[in-house]
């Protein structure tokens, strides 16, 4: 536990991404095999399960270090993070341990279904062997909650350098459904099996946001456009005479969407697809809002079926006949994908997204201009020469996205952040005025600045009426324009409205707060592009 308590010291008190990669090589050089695949699964959210409740965490930790419960509860919002906060309240431990990683991992998986005074002890004799930043990882552990700036591409970089392979091998067999219960490290790192797994997807290839004019990138003639569907990014594999789907979360959600079973009668097998998962009405993505039941099901009812029925929008051919096509340009991939799919019936529940046609940048930004309309979020474009590569690379895709709509809102309620924002009022409720009162209407957290976040938390300290729990309400005295990516009607909200990917774009110093829109106009914009 020292060495990967090492690790996190070495990769948390550096924001340089070269400093944090030669920790974590380092790391993968020296480790043992348990630890380095803990140490894998671990920064890419495959953590053990939770056999032990926050709420029994912080009753055993009140009673070890000798506090009233009220003051560790009255302590985590400062801290922000409980475990942290227990990491800090309990005493110094009485031993030290030199036991690894994958040990207190295996003590953890150990508490599954015994008895609380068994769990109670093994946590308490932990702590008193672990020192603070152990505890703290520990906690962690416990908690579910493991998070560390180590991105996927981060670590596959480390681990290339630290293995001698190439980092397209490695990100390649990073992916799929392993866990380490159901493998090594010698079989997911060191074996060159690339068929271990029929399940498993590629790495996606992602795209950055444009913010030049389109005709920075040249010719319009290199490029293909298409539209920037507004559902779930998904590849759809056919191998060994099944079917498995994945999400760009690298999250397998094959049973949720049943409706690709039939895909296998309809292609052969050895394909892959990249697309965009999206509720259809028939000829057109229905909205988003019909999609989200759907997304947190383990199983889905008739009913949704019925009403919410989904298919796959495919834009790119990644496997054909078990080839790996990635390394081909993307006008080839192109058409072999439409070749592939061209006839098929409409319970397939796949289709070509279309690709757009227009004769210069001038005549794409007025189709750009109808994608609300469409139901989609702007346009993507793609150099038609592009091999399909893995992660966010710069130059050859680009999504060329809608500006947000916005509204002008006050600010009614606060509450502090977590973590390193846990000091700062950085949670916001908004609202709007209906006559002559405000209607909250939407909550956003993201989008200032560190000094305007420094700025609103000494004005919330001095300007708070009440408080509820973490919550404190404020005198209605600010104004900010919120943007967002869609509006729709809402039941479970008072406004009857609510928003998608909501957030603070500027602090509307020099606009009084009756100057803000009202919920009228937020109507008006829910009848003009609601979903």
């Amino acid at each position: 536990m020292k060495d990967f308590a090492a690790l996190f010291t070495a990769i948390d008190q550096t924001t340089k991404t070269t400093r944090k990669t030669e920790a974590l090589a380092a790391f993968f050089r020296d480790a043992s095999d348990a630890d380095r695949l803990w140490t894998i699964a671990l920064f890419s959210g495959r953590r053990p399960k939770r056999a032990v409740t926050t709420t029994q965490l912080r009753e055993w930790a009140a009673e070890v270090a000798g506090v009233p419960l009220w003051l560790l509860e009255e302590s985590y919002p400062i801290v922000g993070d409980l475990a942290e906060t227990l990491a800090l309240i309990l005493p110094p431990a009485r031993s030290e341990s030199d036991k690894p990683l994958s040990h207190w991992i295996s003590v953890l998986r150990g508490l599954h279904g015994a008895e609380i005074t068994e769990r109670k002890a093994a946590i308490i004799a932990a702590w008193d062997e672990l020192d603070a930043t152990e505890r703290f990882l520990f906690n962690k552990l416990i908690t579910g909650g493991f998070r560390i700036g180590v991105s996927q591409k981060l670590m596959t970089r480390a681990l290339s350098r630290a293995t001698g392979q190439d980092e397209p091998v490695i990100a390649l067999k990073l992916m799929g459904g392993w866990t380490p219960e159901t493998t090594s490290y010698k079989a997911l790192i060191e074996t060159d099996d690339p068929a271990a797994d029929a399940s498993r997807p590629y790495p996606f290839y992602l795209a950055y946001q444009l913010g030049e004019p389109p005709e920075s990138l040249g010719p319009a003639t290199d490029w293909q456009a298409e539209w920037k569907w507004d559902g779930i990014r998904g590849q759809l594999i056919l191998r060994d005479g099944t079917h498995h789907l994945w999400s760009r979360g690298e999250e397998l959600i094959t049973e949720r969407f049943p409706e690709f079973s039939r895909t296998r009668d309809f292609l052969p097998d050895g394909t892959v697809l990249d697309g965009e998962i999206v509720t259809w009405d028939g000829s057109a993505p229905m909205p988003f809002s019909t999609l989200q039941p759907r997304i947190g099901r383990k199983t889905v009812p008739k009913k949704l079926l019925r009403e919410a029925p989904v298919i796959l929008l495919a834009y790119d051919l990644l496997e054909q006949d078990g080839a790996d096509l990635r390394a081909a340009p993307m006008a080839e991939r192109r058409a072999r994908l439409e070749a592939l799919l061209d006839g098929l019936p409409e319970d397939a529940a796949l289709q070509a997204s279309p690709v757009l046609s227009f004769d210069g940048w001038e005549s794409l930004a007025a189709l750009r201009s109808s994608a609300r309309a469409r139901r989609a979020e702007g346009v993507m474009l793609k150099r038609r020469d592009s091999p399909y590569l893995s992660g966010r690379k710069k130059g050859d895709w680009w999504k060329w996205k809608l500006d947000p709509l916005t509204i002008d809102a006050v600010m009614i309620y606060a509450q502090q952040g977590s973590g390193r924002r846990a000091n700062l009022f950085t949670d916001f409720t908004f609202a709007v005025w209906k006559g002559n009162e405000l209607v909250p209407f939407t909550k956003a957290y993201s989008g200032l600045t560190d000094k305007e976040f420094t700025q609103i938390t000494a004005w919330v300290r001095k300007n708070t009426l009440q408080r509820f729990g973490p919550v404190r309400q404020v005198r209605p005295e600010h104004v900010f324009e919120i943007a967002f990516e869609g509006i729709q009607p809402s039941p479970r909200h008072k406004s009857g409205i609510s928003l998608r990917f909501p957030r603070m774009s500027r602090w509307r110093h020099d606009k009084p707060v009756n100057e803000a829109n009202s919920l009228e106009d937020l109507q008006q914009m829910l009848a003009a592009y609601g979903s």
